[in-house]
């Protein structure tokens, strides 16, 4: 089978290994679609994202859907033939964070293409089959590969507990910004503030339910939001830009006694804050780390049809386009929204 994986900073090659056999509980999944996250495209430009870095040739790819094509001693639920998307996070299901239902926050967690485990731009992987859902016979590959950012957004949601009437806004209109803005508007925020720099992104906001949008390039922020909420402040702020400044934004645009959810990785690790803001207003600050128990629940909300993450997938490549598809997303990052990666 081929793989593609980086071996230095802007860089994409191919190789050839044996196809995978599943063990006892896992199953071996043909790889059908693959979503460019943002944190692959951070490694793929720059060589780390957060605190974590590329050190040797990697794999990337982590939104991932495929076929089951064999299954490994003693696995039930599943048969081959059927379709699938894979949760990327691999847990010990020993550790306190497992045992507590937040497994996501598990120390011992291998996560797809969160170096050192290789990623999923492959022709076929084995995974745990506990971790390989059925998509629904409506919900397409291509959705089936966004169920993962779906997951972050609808966790985005939960963790700002978002109520029927809430007002929010949320800084930043990429493909997690947008499936936060979808996973706020299906929990009932009534009033939804996007914000970007990019009008295509803006466009994308309000056919997903933004009620007004900023742009951050042509118009004055602050005082956009200062006219929108009578210089209240909405009840909760969504950072999902992951950029220095838009995270240092948060304790001005939310109300008093609200919630910020922090959901975009920046790249620095340490950021001036103003905390005489937040301590002032008693602000609550959330913040994400990937998803948990949410698959199911976001593959029927694609299926049911009440979240459409389809219109978000502006890019669409084969696998061996997998160089143009990485370089386009960082070189034209202006008009893309969601790259996929099909091996059909």
């Amino acid at each position: 089978m081929k793989y593609a994986y980086m071996d230095q900073l802007m860089s994409m090659k191919f190789g050839e290994k044996e196809i995978p056999k599943p063990a006892a509980g896992e199953a071996l999944i043909k790889i059908m679609a693959c979503g460019i996250c943002g944190s692959d495209v951070h490694f793929y430009h720059e060589g780390r994202c957060g605190d974590i870095r590329v050190t040797e040739n990697f794999i990337l790819g982590h939104e991932v859907s495929g076929v089951v094509a064999a299954l490994g001693d003693g696995v039930s639920g599943l048969k081959i033939g059927d379709r699938v998307c894979l949760e990327p996070n691999v847990t010990c299901g020993k550790c306190e964070m497992c045992k507590s239902g937040k497994y996501n926050l598990c120390p011992n967690v291998r996560f797809f293409a969160a170096p050192p485990v290789p990623g999923a731009l492959q022709e076929y992987v084995v995974h745990p089959a506990e971790l390989c859902f059925k998509l629904a016979d409506n919900v397409s590959f291509e959705e089936g590969a966004l169920v993962e950012p779906l997951s972050v957004g609808m966790h985005a949601a939960r963790q700002g507990a978002v109520k029927l009437g809430d007002s929010v806004i949320i800084l930043g209109c990429g493909c997690i910004g947008l499936v936060t803005l979808l996973a706020v508007k299906a929990s009932g925020a009534a009033k939804i503030v996007a914000v970007d720099q990019f009008e295509n992104r803006l466009e994308t906001a309000k056919q997903f339910g933004a009620t007004h949008v900023i742009n951050a390039k042509t118009q004055d922020v602050a005082a956009e939001i200062d006219q929108l909420f009578g210089g209240m402040g909405s009840d909760l702020v969504f950072e999902t830009a992951g950029a220095v400044p838009t995270i240092q934004q948060t304790p001005y645009f939310v109300k008093r006694g609200g919630t910020i959810v922090l959901v975009g990785t920046a790249a620095e690790s340490e950021i001036l804050y103003n905390f005489s803001q937040i301590m002032q207003k008693e602000i609550s600050i959330k913040s994400v780390f990937r998803y948990r128990n949410l698959y199911p629940a976001a593959i029927a909300a694609i299926s049911s049809g009440s979240i459409q993450v389809k219109p978000m997938i502006t890019h669409r490549f084969t696998f061996e386009q997998t160089k143009e598809a990485f370089d386009t997303v960082v070189k034209d990052a202006k008009n893309v929204i969601k790259g996929v990666i099909r091996f059909e």
